[in-house]
C-alpha cells in the first residue's frame, strides 16, 4: 500500500484463537519439521503424522 500512497496506513487485527483456519498442509509441514502438532489435531492424529515423518513426539526431526 506504501507503494501506491504513502500516506495510506495499514494494520493487521488478529483474530481470536477460534476463530482462526490452520490449513491440513501448516500441519502436515510442522509435523514433518519435527513440531508438536498435538495442540492442532487429535492425539491420534499428531501420532499418525509422527509415525509417517517418524519422528518420536516431542523430539525435533534431523535436518537432511
Amino acid at each position: 500500500n506504501r507503494k501506491l500512497d504513502p500516506e495510506i496506513e495499514t494494520i493487521f487485527l488478529m483474530p481470536k484463537e477460534e476463530y482462526t483456519y490452520l490449513s491440513s498442509r501448516i500441519v502436515k509441514e510442522i509435523a514433518k519439521l519435527g513440531g508438536d502438532v498435538s495442540a492442532f489435531v487429535p492425539l491420534p492424529v499428531a501420532k499418525a503424522l509422527a509415525k509417517k515423518f517418524r519422528i518420536e513426539l516431542g523430539e525435533v526431526a534431523p535436518i537432511t
